[in-house]
């Protein structure tokens, strides 16, 4: 496993993380027993950064999560969890005002069944006014920063412009890292034009979702994936060729969403501990450049096709 620091914080993370969303049954049910025995094959395997929000599964991730941790020495991993977005019964909910951010950070912290938080984000940041996010939120978790409770503090989002927006709008260091999802993979590789500029800033770089939230996967999307018809089909279309080859689309897309050496880490989600295994593997074999520029052709116009997150 190869290792790159994000940004200028001194966190030297695996390429490849392990993204907790699964924990919380978020893509599908899933069993407790076997949500935990993935954390700790993550760890076993060589990954030390566990990515988190109190969001995924209204809870659930970051309790389930938690009971992973109590059996794992601090020192094994990096952990990363996040404010502003959350739910309940059902219902998402949002609140971006600097006590909610606050007493958030300590909520997850009991979940979590841990006492520091490595790596605090403001989650999904289009779903905030940018403004509050500059001047409210973040200076609440750089508070928090200042008083040894979370070490570095960042920002997520689809969209990478918005990001782009935070940061130039904030004092030089608040922002330490960016997390952005979607758009460093086969059929999207948007993150290219904002490299520079995050580089230029200090600012470490997380993609997530190297299978696009299933329109890469073999199992296909899921009935709430926001995607046009087009791109699905598309996307479909380069998997089957991939396995058609027997070469997974899976593998493809793992190995091409870590393959920027700008990039500090990628997150994939997984409550099977096998899935894990295998992901593993995959990120660790040579890519296929040519099937790669294959599958690229297929999608074709469909390349860079956005959405707006739900």
């Amino acid at each position: 496993m190869k290792f790159n620091e994000i940004g200028k914080t001194g966190m030297k993370v695996s390429e490849l993380s392990f993204g907790a969303s699964s924990l919380g049954g978020v893509f599908h049910s899933v069993k407790e027993s076997d949500a935990i025995q993935a954390v700790f094959t993550a760890i076993e395997k060589g990954m030390n950064f566990i990515d988190v929000s109190p969001y995924y599964g209204h809870y659930k991730a970051e309790n389930v999560l938690g009971k992973a941790l109590k059996e794992l020495p601090r020192d094994k991993y990096y952990l990363s969890t996040k404010v502003g977005r959350y739910g309940k019964d059902g219902v998402n909910t949002w609140d971006y005002s600097a006590q909610r951010a606050t007493d958030s950070v300590y909520e997850s912290m009991e979940r979590l069944n841990i006492e520091h938080i490595d790596l605090i984000n403001v989650h999904d940041i289009e779903f905030a006014d940018l403004k509050q996010v500059a001047e409210e939120t973040l200076p609440a978790l750089v508070e928090l920063r200042k008083k040894g409770i979370v070490s570095h503090v960042g920002i997520t989002d689809l969209q990478p412009e918005n990001l782009k927006w935070v940061i130039e709008h904030v004092e030089p260091g608040t922002v330490e890292s960016v997390l952005c999802f979607c758009h460093y993979s086969l059929n999207d590789e948007l993150l290219n034009e904002y490299f520079d500029f995050f580089e230029a800033n200090n600012i470490g770089i997380i993609n997530a979702s190297p299978l696009s939230m299933g329109l890469l996967s073999t199992r296909g999307v899921p009935d709430w994936h926001p995607a046009p018809k087009a791109l699905v089909e598309a996307c479909q279309k380069a998997v089957q060729h991939c396995n058609a080859k027997g070469y997974p689309a899976e593998k493809l897309a793992i190995q091409y969403a870590i393959s920027s050496p700008r990039i500090a880490t990628t997150l994939f989600s997984s409550a099977n501990p096998e899935n894990v295994k295998k992901n593993i593997e995959y990120a660790q074999a040579p890519i296929d450049w040519d099937l790669v520029k294959e599958v690229q052709e297929i999608i074709g116009d469909q390349m860079r096709v956005r959405w707006k997150n739900s």
